[in-house]
């Protein structure tokens, strides 16, 4: 009797969590991957904004799977899943299954909007880089540009969007501009820029207790992040962006826009011919298998996983690894029926999807975090503590665990950030200023400038009036 092919689509948390719960079953295993590398997407933002190099949070599947002697990992891409033929249809040919695990999470929800080109999102490696990249353009832009009002663009920074990874970006790039770079330029002063979060909801981390989010408002100020709550975007493009408060139309001029404000699930998942909810997420049943289909699962951020009292799993890695080592228990146990002769209705004998809570947790910046569990609602140092004892455990590779804690303790000490590397080709820039023989810029004007970067405003207590570089309609 040979080995079920069990086929997991997707290397990240769930299906990761598959394949090793998997180990010891009598099964083989293919991982199929359009990347190489597992990726630690809690810690994205820290590559984004040059806290950590991308290899300190990025790790090899093959690495991760290396003894493991069930399971091989393929470099391709699924293009479609032919559930009626057992098969999935790769970029350059064909492979069939017994079991089918789904893990292939989400990408950017930009609500039918064409916004990807000038507000990125952050969801791999290469997204981090590019936004990391613009970062730190705009400072140099802004170092050369002569004319007041294109300056304060570039030094101006949109986040849009106020859940976990909008106030985590927003918190570091506050950060950067007070401490990072402080002193590192001569024409400009980079604590003077101004770092805008906008949210469309009456509160930042809606998810999280109310005087978390009221927490995590008041370090992002202390930061010189100005909160614009209730204020949904409506156009960006890119010299800025345009916005709806309390009725009115308003525009601000930036350089710079990161987008953090929706995510929609892989469009792999419509290929399976069953119900999809609005964001794309496939309908699972209790034991997270797809209607009809007993052998084909669905988990993490692409499955709408419900808990026994109707409320959905949140979009989070505790979610889609819970699910992924659910998936691989099932399979196994039934696998081991088969092999010693017992009848098997999968269905039937499954238990149950029970998802365990185990909160939930952000951090604004340098000592700065909420935390949130059943019980606990807590913010401050002690929660930046929590929060960085969980992410280093479920780092994947103990060298990238030994990197992460160095990085975070040389930045600690020193307030400084050591992968601020500008990669790719840099585009034409503003035209540099003269210096005059005392050291003082003679100003050159008609320089001319790029859309690469940040809008920038000067300095600005949180409020509702608008800022220098914005207009109301």
């Amino acid at each position: 009797m040979s080995r079920p092919h069990v086929v997991i689509i997707g290397g990240g948390f769930g299906g990761l969590a598959a394949a090793r719960g998997l180990a010891k079953a009598e099964v083989t295993i293919t991982l199929i991957d359009r990347r190489n590398h597992h990726l630690f997407q809690p810690l994205l933002y820290q590559v984004a904004t040059a806290a950590l190099n991308a290899s300190d949070i990025a790790y090899p599947i093959r690495a991760v799977l290396a003894n493991q002697k069930n399971a091989r990992v393929l470099l391709a891409t699924a293009k479609s899943i032919d559930v009626a033929a057992k098969r999935v249809e790769l970029d350059d040919g064909m492979l069939e299954y017994d079991y089918l695990v789904l893990a292939t999470g989400a990408t950017h929800s930009y609500f039918g909007n064409n916004w990807d080109q000038v507000a990125p999102g952050l969801k791999t490696v290469e997204d981090a880089l590019e936004i990391r990249r613009r970062i730190f353009i705009a400072y140099e832009a802004a170092e050369r540009e002569s004319d007041g009002a294109a300056q304060r663009e570039w030094l101006t920074f949109v986040v849009v969007g106020g859940g976990p990874t909008g106030v985590e970006l927003a918190g570091a790039l506050g950060e950067i501009g007070l401490h990072t770079l402080a002193h590192d330029f001569r024409s400009i002063d980079p604590t003077q820029v101004q770092v805008m979060l906008f949210e469309g909801g009456d509160r930042v981390l809606a998810a999280y207790p109310e005087k978390l989010s009221a927490a995590a408002k008041r370090s992002l100020e202390k930061r010189h992040v100005e909160v614009r709550v209730n204020s949904r975007v409506t156009a960006i493009d890119d010299r800025g962006v345009t916005f709806t408060r309390d009725g009115r139309e308003q525009r601000l001029g930036a350089r710079t826009v990161l987008w953090a404000a929706g995510v929609q699930a892989s469009p792999l998942g419509k290929s399976l011919g069953v119900p999809l909810d609005r964001a794309g997420r496939v309908e699972v049943g209790a034991e997270l298998s797809i209607p009809g289909r007993p052998e084909v699962f669905v988990v993490g951020d692409l499955a709408k996983m419900l808990n026994k009292d109707g409320s959905q799993v949140p979009g989070v890695a505790q979610g889609a690894l819970q699910g992924g080592k659910h998936v691989a228990k099932l399979i196994a146990a039934e696998v081991e029926d088969r092999i010693d002769g017992n009848p098997v209705d999968p269905v039937a004998l499954r238990k149950p999807f029970k998802y365990w809570d185990k909160g939930n947790m952000a951090t604004i910046g340098r000592a700065s975090a909420v935390v949130a569990t059943k019980r606990v609602a807590i913010h401050g140092l002690v929660a930046w503590l929590a929060w960085w004892a969980v992410h280093i455990l479920f780092l994947v590779g103990f060298k990238n665990r030994i990197s992460v804690m160095f990085n975070w303790a040389w930045s600690w000490l020193s307030f400084k950030r050591g992968a601020r590397l500008i990669t790719g080709e840099v585009r034409s820039l503003p035209a540099v200023r003269s210096i005059g023989p005392h050291g003082e810029p003679a100003v050159h004007h008609g320089a001319s400038t790029v859309s690469l970067g940040v809008p920038s405003v000067p300095p600005a207590s949180p409020s509702t009036s608008p800022s220098p570089n914005e207009k109301v309609a």
